[in-house]
């Protein structure tokens, strides 16, 4: 059986659907999204956050998909059919970076995983990427005929050997072209061409244990896979490719226009752009089909219509539909008739089913948990000296002792005290390697901050910390563990709930924040807080002798009087009497542990869009408060040359700067109006006018140094000579 999960967005897309020119993984829940407006961006898929963007000129156009390397972690896209640009994450400007004007138009290029990109030219050419890069003007020989188009194009391994595969047309006669590259063989298959079938609109490469299998999808709605052999180590004579029908679409009259078909598992495939059945008339829809019984297991509908495009990573489909890409995990299970008729028995999801599934004293002393003659007969797939370890283990532990089970457990949890809680959990946890081992510790969470909000003095600390510390845990497992937290005012387990929980909503994180803010750093010197990193870069700056030399240092290559002298707002005779407004070492505003605390906040995962109203609740206090630390924190980042505090678990400059824009976009109304604000704002622009300076300063000088580069060799005075170079 196969589920379509919930779906969200991955980004908007401005000019529709047809905006979208590929998707590409660039490893672990990362994508490249390729736009047809000349940009390439790179999504962190779980957070919905572009990590960088990179645009070419307006008189350049992408041509071509960018892909990841992951043998050199640097991008590769082709712009103008011949120029390759490489570029890596730290880069900026892609104008900037490598670049290479190739001799032949590109079709396409193509990654493995630890191989090198493979790149198919137009004319069907094939080349290692470091080989085209060896000699960027190297002849390109022409493999097709002429008036032959490539249409598609895959990749496979072969015996550890890279396989580019891609079909042409020419004159509505389709072939099929496998290009070995070691050994150096190419293979040519002719398709069957039937034209009660139409027009071929979509192929898809199937890498079953059988073989390989190539799928095609047919405008009349037929889906025909084709087997391929490729073992043959020498090109032979063209040979045509015998295909079979593999599924029927239904209510594909008329015929479709625009559809494409992926390969999900050994017996799932997924349909964008063709009718789920005969009774839809939407066309534009997302349907999986099971090829082994040929049933309709999920679907969904996009009225406001789709490109055809399809893409499928890590179990998540990506679909542009009318101006969004949306993305839409997904599930498959093992095929069977049972599942297919409805009748296979499903477990219950229930938490009480959950306990039924585990024995407790079987997992804790093995077959020693009762009499021999009262042991059943059971299988394990565990190593005999791991049971034997448990039976010796049961042989030292007094029956008094013996944990109970689980049922037992979760009923004592609903009357228990704390230390009795707490005994129980900590033999439990000593043994985490158990079957539904997160649905269990999200029941007993569960249990136990049910109990706290019915029970007002009913509060085990301890318990709960200890829960969190085995990384089991998430916020939509245990929603109300946070809001329990926040009503005991308890920093410790709220910062491991913000350490811990990748799911924590905005508005959850925003009350966090002003909890942090509104509290006093008296309240938090008996409070158990971890410090991380925080007093690498705090302690030094408590001392008020420091305060006395705050004129005299020099930051990131500018001083105070070129911070004042373009000032317009401060009279000239008073521009050096408040050193508070000074850009240099200011003191932290807040203690040890809520720096420490507030590092969190700055640290989660967060939607702009979601983030930004829940902001607007904080009161002016707290905001001035939370930007004279993230201004802090920004002085502090400007005093190393890598920008980088040491340390873990210390926001970056990026971080920094994009909360302090959050900020200031949320209160600045307020903020203009405040009068204990005034200083801060005109500090913060005195600031970002003095760097803008500054950086202005060193474009002048980048300039001036590419225009002596650019300046031909002057002949040589002799052997000796000094030449001195003006810069105005």
């Amino acid at each position: 059986m196969a589920r379509l999960c919930e779906e969200f967005t991955l980004c908007g897309l401005p000019s529709g659907a047809a905006a979208v020119r590929g998707v590409e993984a660039a490893g672990p829940d990362r994508v490249i999204i390729t736009h047809e407006d000349r940009t390439v961006t790179v999504y962190k898929v779980s957070d919905q956050k572009p990590l960088g963007s990179w645009t070419v000129k307006q008189t350049q156009k992408i041509s071509c998909p960018a892909v990841y390397n992951s043998c050199t972690g640097e991008y590769v896209v082709t712009h103008d059919h011949k120029v390759l640009r490489i570029w890596k994450d730290e880069d900026v400007n892609l104008e900037k970076t490598f670049k290479a004007t190739l001799a032949a138009d590109i079709y396409q290029i193509h990654t493995l995983p630890d191989i090198e990109p493979l790149v198919l030219f137009e004319r069907g050419s094939v080349r290692q990427l470091d080989v085209i890069l060896s000699a960027p003007q190297q002849e390109i020989e022409s493999v097709l005929s002429k008036g032959e188009v490539i249409r598609w194009s895959d990749t496979l391994l072969e015996a550890g050997s890279p396989v580019v595969l891609f079909v042409t047309e020419k004159d509505r006669m389709f072939h099929l072209y496998a290009q070995k590259l070691n050994p150096n063989v190419q293979h040519k298959f002719k398709l069957e061409s039937g034209e009660e079938n139409g027009s071929p609109l979509s192929f898809v490469l199937s890498l079953k244990q059988e073989g390989n299998i190539l799928m095609c999808l047919y405008s009349s709605g037929c889906i025909y896979k084709m087997k391929l052999s490729l073992n043959r180590n020498s090109a032979e004579k063209e040979q045509v490719l015998p295909q079979s029908l593999l599924l029927k679409l239904p209510g594909c009259e008329p015929s479709l226009d625009h559809a494409a078909v992926l390969v999900l598992d050994e017996t799932h495939i997924a349909v964008l752009g063709a009718p789920h059945s005969l009774q839809c008339t939407v066309k534009d829809s997302l349907s999986i089909w099971n090829t082994r019984f040929h049933t309709l297991q999920a679907w969904k509908e996009f009225p406001e219509g789709s490109c055809g495009q399809l893409w499928c990573y890590s179990g998540k489909l990506f679909v542009p539909h009318g101006k969004l890409l949306t993305v839409i995990p997904f599930t498959c299970e093992t095929s069977s008739l049972a599942a297919v008729l409805g009748k296979l028995k499903q477990p219950d999801a229930t938490a009480k089913a959950v306990s039924t599934l585990v024995d407790w004293n079987a997992m804790l002393h093995g077959e020693q948990s009762a009499e021999p003659e009262q042991t059943p007969a059971r299988t394990t797939a565990e190593p005999e000296s791991r049971r034997n370890l448990r039976s010796r283990r049961s042989q030292v532990v007094s029956p008094q002792s013996q944990p109970i089970s689980l049922d037992q457990f979760l009923t004592e949890i609903e009357t228990g005290t704390n230390e009795e809680i707490n005994e129980q959990l900590k033999s439990w946890l000593g043994n985490p390697q158990k079957p539904n081992a997160q649905l269990i510790i999200a029941q007993i969470a569960t249990i136990l901050v049910s109990r706290c909000k019915t029970q007002v003095k009913f509060y085990p600390q301890k318990a709960l910390l200890n829960i969190l510390k085995t990384q089991m845990l998430s916020y939509s497992l245990c929603p109300d563990l946070i809001a329990v937290a926040l009503d005991k005012a308890d920093y410790s387990l709220l910062q491991l709930c913000l350490q811990q929980f990748p799911d924590i909503p905005e508005a959850v994180t925003c009350v966090c924040l002003k909890l942090f803010l509104s509290a006093n750093d008296s309240d938090l010197e008996n409070i158990a807080v971890d410090l991380g990193s925080v007093a690498s870069y705090i302690e030094l700056d408590q001392s008020p002798s420091k305060a006395e030399d705050k004129m005299e240092i020099v930051e990131n290559g500018f001083s105070p009087v070129l911070l004042e002298e373009d000032s317009c707002d401060v009279p000239a005779g008073k521009q050096t009497q408040n050193p508070s407004q000074s850009d240099v070492k200011l003191p932290c505003p807040v203690g040890l542990k809520r720096a420490a605390l507030l590092n969190e906040i700055l640290l989660s995962s967060y939607s702009e869009t979601f983030l930004l109203p829940h902001l607007k609740d904080l009161s002016v206090p707290q905001v001035v408060l939370f930007l004279q630390y993230m201004q802090y924190l920004y002085m502090k980042h400007c005093e190393t040359v890598n920008i980088k505090l040491p340390g873990k678990r210390i926001p970056t400059v990026s971080q920094v700067l994009d909360w302090i824009s959050l900020l200031l976009d949320a209160h600045f109304t307020v903020l203009v109006m405040a009068t204990e604000a005034r200083g801060l704002v005109t500090h913060l622009h005195k600031f970002i006018r003095s760097q803008v300076k500054f950086y202005s300063q060193l474009n002048k000088i980048e300039g001036s140094l590419q225009n002596l580069r650019q300046l031909k060799p002057q002949k040589s005075d002799g052997l000796y000579s000094i030449e001195v170079i003006k810069i105005f």
